[in-house]
C-alpha cells in the first residue's frame, strides 16, 4: 500500500482562500496559512486565490503546498493555458503566465537570490533574454511508464502517473517518438529521447525489444550541430536542452571574452566541448577540463580536425590549479550545485583577467559570485537566459573581472 497520503486520503480536501505573495524560487508563489508560509503552484503574485492544501511527509519531512483551484481576483498578467495537462503534469509551472511577464519574473528570481549577500547588492541584471521559441523547444525527455506501457510523467507533488499524449515543450522529433511508443513500452519504467533538431539524429534509451517497437533504439550516441559544429553527445553526457538557446550562450561568452590569438582559454565543466570547440579558432589554445570520461570520448570523436584543444579528464577542482601556463580567460559553466570550493580557491589563486560564469541555478550562482567577488573580482554583468520557457528555470551568463581592471 502507498505510503502517500495524497494517494490513500482522496476524501479529505482542505480549501483555502490565499492572497499570493512573491514568487518563490521553484515557481510557486509565497502565501500565509495559518501563520505558516507556504508555496501555492498555479499562481501569480497578487492574485487572490481559492487554493488546495496538501499534507504529506517526504523524506520524513512534513510537508505543506498548495494548488490554485480556482481563481478570485486574476492578475492581468494571466492568460489563457493551451495545453490540456497543465497542471496534473507540472512539467511546467507557468503557462497561465503571459510570456513577457515570465522574463520578468525571472530576472526577479536571480535579484532576490543576489539579496542575501551584501557584496552582490550593486551588481547589474540586464533583462532577460526571450527565447527564439516559446513551446517545442526541448531536445531530451525522460518519460515515466506506467500501466502496460503507457508513457507520460509523474506530479511532483500528488506523485500521479499522468499520461501524456503530446508533450508541448518537446520538439517535434520527440512527440513523433512519444506517439509511436506510447502503450507499447512495458519492458521498462523510464525511457529517455534525445533528438539532434539540427541533424535530425536520435537516441532512444533502454533498448526495445518489443516486435512492434517503429523506430530503432538503444542507440550509444546522437549528434548535434552547434554554430557549423557537429558534436557527438553519448547517453550519460550533458548537453543543453535547448538547442538555439545554447548557441545564445556561447555568443554571449564570446563577446565577452573577446578572445586573441595570443591567449590561453581554459574551459572548465566542458562536457562535450561546445565551448571549447567553437571558441579554438580564436585562441592560441584551449585546455578543456571535464571530469566525464564519455563526455571527453564524445568531444575527442567530434574534434579530431581542432588541434589546438587540450582535454583534461578530472574534476575542474583538481585540475584547475595544476595548469601550468597563464589563464588569459575562463569559462566555468558548472552543474546546478555550483562549482566546488577548491574550484573557486583556484580562480582565485590563478587570477585569469576575464571570467564568464554560466550557470542554471541562482542560489548557487550568488554563493560562488560572493567568494570570487571576495577574493578580488567584480561582476560586470549578470545577463539572464530563458532556456526553459514555461518553468521557473533561468540560466544566467555572469562576466567578471578582476578589481581595479577595466
Amino acid at each position: 500500500m502507498s505510503l502517500d497520503p495524497l494517494r490513500n486520503e482522496e476524501d479529505i480536501k482542505e480549501y483555502v482562500d490565499l492572497r499570493l505573495g512573491p514568487m518563490g524560487e521553484i515557481g510557486d508563489c509565497v502565501a500565509n496559512l495559518d501563520g505558516e508560509t507556504i508555496g501555492v503552484f498555479g499562481g501569480i503574485p497578487g492574485e487572490l486565490v481559492k487554493a488546495r492544501i496538501y499534507r504529506y511527509r517526504r523524506r520524513k519531512r512534513s510537508m505543506v503546498t498548495g494548488m490554485v483551484s480556482q481563481v478570485i481576483e486574476p492578475s492581468p498578467h494571466r492568460v489563457e493555458v493551451p495545453c490540456p495537462n497543465f497542471g496534473p503534469c507540472s512539467g511546467c509551472q507557468w503557462q497561465h503566465i503571459d510570456y513577457q511577464h515570465q522574463l520578468e519574473l525571472k530576472r526577479g528570481i536571480v535579484s532576490e537570490s543576489f539579496s542575501s549577500y551584501c557584496t552582490l547588492e550593486e551588481v547589474n541584471i540586464s533583462p532577460t533574454l526571450p527565447a527564439p521559441s516559446q513551446f517545442e523547444y526541448r531536445n531530451h525527455a525522460r518519460f515515466t511508464v506506467r500501466f502496460g506501457g503507457q508513457m507520460g510523467f509523474s506530479n511532483r507533488i500528488t506523485r500521479r502517473f499522468v499520461r501524456i499524449e503530446n508533450c508541448m515543450l518537446m520538439a517535434p522529433e520527440i512527440n513523433e517518438v512519444l506517439g509511436g511508443l506510447q502503450d507499447k513500452v512495458s519492458e521498462t519504467t523510464n525511457l529517455s529521447v534525445r533528438v539532434g533538431v539540427n541533424t535530425g539524429d536520435r537516441l532512444i534509451q533502454p533498448t526495445l525489444s518489443a516486435p512492434d517497437i517503429p523506430f530503432a533504439s538503444g542507440q550509444k550516441w546522437y549528434t548535434e550541430k552547434l554554430k557549423g559544429r557537429i558534436f557527438r553527445v553519448a547517453s550519460p553526457s550533458f548537453f543543453q536542452v535547448n538547442t538555439p538557446q545554447s548557441e545564445t550562450l556561447i555568443d554571449l561568452v564570446s563577446e565577452y571574452l573577446a578572445l586573441t590569438k595570443e591567449q590561453i582559454l581554459v574551459d572548465a565543466y566542458a562536457g562535450v566541448g561546445t565551448f571549447a570547440s567553437i571558441l579554438a579558432p580564436n585562441v592560441k589554445k584551449v585546455f578543456a577540463i571535464e571530469e566525464s570520461a564519455s563526455a571527453v570520448m564524445d568531444a575527442s570523436s567530434a574534434l579530431s580536425d581542432v588541434l589546438n584543444i587540450e582535454f583534461l579528464l578530472g574534476k575542474t577542482e583538481k585540475v584547475l590549479a595544476d595548469i601550468a601556463e597563464d589563464i588569459d580567460a575562463l569559462i566555468l559553466d558548472p552543474p546546478r550545485v555550483g562549482c566546488h570550493p577548491d574550484t573557486l580557491k583556484a580562480v582565485i589563486e590563478r587570477r585569469p583577467p576575464r571570467v564568464a560564469y554560466v550557470s542554471c541555478d541562482p542560489l548557487s550562482l550568488a554563493r560562488d559570485l560572493d567568494i570570487l567577488v571576495k577574493g578580488n573580482y567584480r561582476v560586470i554583468n549578470v545577463q539572464p537566459v530563458d532556456m526553459f520557457p514555461q518553468t521557473y528555470h533561468v540560466e544566467c551568463v555572469v562576466t567578471l573581472g578582476l578589481s581595479g581592471q577595466t
